[in-house]
């Protein structure tokens, strides 16, 4: 029974499903809209996590060029390959920990004025496995890891979509979903970074080019020029061999042009799939609003901003990433060298552009995604003391998610004060 539960609450698009079923159902609609609502609301999940999942591996290789090309080793931050590598040890805690800390969340979220129902499943799964992680290494029986580590994230998952709600708000001009993700806060902060220094009025989806160069207003032909230069001048620093490998000989040309148009297909794909789940989930969530946790909002994934400003997202990935590369060039005096990770950088360097346009505008855009990239990677650098993961047997991994780090980063400060876990 706890793995068919723990399954479920896993997989965000079961989740979703169940909660647009019961929401149409508490809104008393027909049995064929209940059925549509449930369905398209999968399917648009699907669609999305789709998309993802073609960014992620149009991204992989290139992550193991850039390494090539320019000689660095160290650690990559990655929460679901990290917390997957554990589970042998620690998966029970995980387990427990997911599912009693959604308890807790649907609990604080009913009976307090912070109305916030965290859906974001992968999210849960991996927030649980890095406080399985730290408080195993801190000495800590199973039963206390378990019942901390439910507690704490019970919290965080109320704590950190109402951090970044206001900043929700001027995104996407309403108060009808949250921000579910484990790096909320350090995207709004971001945003609000963006904002300080640019002007709101003069938005990234706006800008001005000669008719000549009207192409480069659309988001998938700039995005598609822009990754097909990276991926060409990251491949030329390759050495010969080493790119036949990677490439699995197919001609290098061809193979950066393809994996950088393949990562287009998937940003377009994956905000098909956020148009698609947003129409039917927002509606349906409002029976469990009005029925089950009056007021509620959903709490979801980060890429249901990306449609908000879809250019700005191209300008916070690339911002993002010329900040997580200066860290990293100078990050011999730092505890550990981190690897620029692409695919973080990506996901949260978008977002940041998206809320730094929403405060700032394209300067906001521009700023919001290259302090997400510095910041995020100078965090991860400065935090690795703090856990060694060595110790599961994972080598060159450790956590991404900015607001695990930080309730990581309190939690061995407590645990300093009071000689736990020296």
């Amino acid at each position: 029974m706890l793995d068919t539960i723990v399954s479920i609450l896993s997989n965000p698009a079961f989740i979703l499903a169940i909660i647009a079923a019961v929401g149409l159902i508490a809104l008393k609609k027909s049995t064929s809209d209940i059925i549509k609502g449930t369905l398209k609301t999968l399917f648009g999940f699907l669609i999305l996590q789709q998309g993802s999942n073609i960014i992620v591996n149009a991204l992989i290789p290139f992550s193991s060029m850039f390494t090539e090309a320019f000689g660095l080793t160290g650690i990559v931050a990655e929460d679901n390959a990290l917390i997957g590598a554990v589970q042998t040890l620690l998966g029970k805690e995980t387990a427990l920990i997911l599912v009693f800390s959604f308890l807790i969340n649907i609990v604080i979220a009913r009976f307090t004025k912070w109305k916030y129902l965290f859906l974001t499943g992968h999210m849960m799964f991996t927030f649980a496995g890095t406080m399985a992680i730290v408080f195993s290494q801190m000495g800590l029986s199973s039963t206390m890891t378990v019942l901390l580590g439910s507690i704490i994230q019970g919290i965080s998952m109320v704590l950190f979509p109402a951090i970044s709600q206001p900043f929700v708000r001027k995104v996407t001009g309403n108060d009808n979903v949250a921000f579910g993700f484990w790096g909320s806060s350090w995207i709004s902060l971001s945003g609000w970074v963006g904002g300080l220094v640019g002007d709101k009025n003069k938005s990234s989806e706006d800008v001005k080019v000669p008719k000549s160069l009207d192409f480069l207003k659309d988001m998938s032909v700039l995005m598609g020029i822009v990754m097909v230069v990276i991926y060409i001048i990251t491949a030329i620093f390759v050495g010969p061999s080493k790119m036949n490998e990677i490439a699995d000989g197919q001609n290098m040309i061809q193979f950066s042009i393809m994996n950088a148009l393949t990562f287009v297909v998937g940003i377009l794909i994956l905000l098909q799939g956020v148009r698609m789940f947003l129409g039917e989930i927002v509606p349906a969530f409002k029976g469990i609003g009005e029925k089950i946790v009056p007021g509620a909002k959903p709490a979801l994934d980060v890429p249901i901003f990306y449609s908000f400003a879809p250019i700005a997202v191209s300008i916070g990935f690339l911002s993002a990433l010329v900040g997580g590369l200066l860290v990293t060039l100078f990050s011999s005096v730092l505890p550990v060298v981190v690897l620029p990770s692409v695919i973080g950088l990506f996901f949260m360097g978008g977002a940041a552009g998206v809320f730094g346009n929403a405060t700032g505008g394209r300067r906001g855009a521009v700023i919001g995604g290259f302090f997400l990239g510095f910041t995020w990677t100078l965090l991860v650098a400065l935090a690795y003391p703090l856990v060694d993961v060595t110790q599961y047997g994972v080598e060159g991994l450790w956590f991404a998610s900015p607001d695990a780090i930080l309730v990581v980063i309190i939690i061995r400060l407590i645990g300093l004060l009071f000689g736990i876990g020296v």
